[in-house]
């Protein structure tokens, strides 16, 4: 019996954009995964120290709002449930209990932070890489991970592009699904 095949998408997700949904799109569409868990970061270690972030059960609202309907994608508040600061590693270690051969589902501007993600030696040995292109950025899978380049049109939006228009009171139309903008505490009223 072949193992399920699981992406893993996480994130803050401080708004999920249309970005992290043309992402999700184009994961499910490759037929790689048996499912995609979108896991939202209750404390991420690397993005917390400055205080600014959306409240976490706040952004898992806006996840389920954002990829709750599409086809193969679950949402997970497991980091949010474990507590603590946020750790690739530690989701990683409790997903391959279930069985799972896991792919990490990440950006390309997330490429150069890998080493500096907690155990990242370890988890270059047990994930492989499904990487999106993010503008006009080459992207190569580094070296010591596995994986693969997504064939996808890249998508030029980030979460702290989207906050810094909506804090300017830009329109949220085109920058996040509609099922988000209601949730939004930036967004203009």
């Amino acid at each position: 019996m072949n193992a399920r095949r699981l992406g893993l998408f996480g994130g803050t997700f401080d708004p999920p954009h249309l970005g992290h949904v043309a992402a999700l799109r184009d994961a499910w569409g490759s037929g790689r995964f048996d499912e995609i868990m979108v896991t939202v970061a209750g404390d991420p270690y690397l993005k917390s120290a400055d205080g600014a972030l959306t409240p976490a059960p706040q952004r898992l609202a806006m996840a389920k709002a954002a990829f709750g309907e599409l086809p193969g994608v679950a949402v997970s508040d497991m980091e949010i449930a474990r507590g603590g600061p946020t750790y690739t590693i530690d989701t990683v270690r409790e997903l391959l209990e279930t069985g799972a051969e896991i792919e990490l589902i990440i950006g390309a501007d997330v490429v150069s932070q890998l080493p500096r993600w907690r155990s990242a030696d370890e988890l270059a040995t047990i994930v492989a890489l499904y990487v999106l292109p993010r503008g006009d950025e080459m992207v190569t899978i580094p070296s010591g991970w596995r994986g693969q380049v997504a064939h996808m049109e890249p998508v030029d939006l980030s979460s702290t592009e989207t906050r810094a228009k909506l804090e300017k009171g830009e329109n949220p139309a085109g920058l996040v699904p509609e099922s988000v903008i209601p949730l939004l505490t930036r967004a203009p009223h």
